[in-house]
């Protein structure tokens, strides 16, 4: 499990986590099912993209798990905008 040592593996997996517990009173759960599921992708695709055995495979995976941050940046900026996420936190996620 070489991806465990991959810091942005391990941040992302920290991210995930975090976004799992800052949603937890969003009472809109489409909104909280789509921004937790994009940030639950993001280390999932890396973990899954590093134990591909070819390039052109991890590459796939990498590209999928950058295309769920932009994603996830969207939805965070409309959950700020709509009052579903504190400015503060979401901006600290976006960086």
């Amino acid at each position: 499990m070489q991806f465990k040592k991959l810091a942005i593996w391990q941040r992302s997996r920290a991210l995930s986590i975090d976004v799992y517990k800052q949603s937890l009173n969003i009472k809109d759960y489409g909104f909280k099912d789509q921004i937790t599921r994009s940030a639950l992708s993001v280390p999932s695709n890396i973990a899954e993209g590093m134990e591909k055995d070819y390039t052109k495979e991890k590459a796939r995976f990498l590209t999928i798990s950058k295309g769920s941050l932009g994603e996830f940046s969207t939805q965070v900026d409309i959950g700020i905008e709509v009052g579903f996420i504190n400015k503060i936190i979401g901006m600290k996620w976006i960086q």
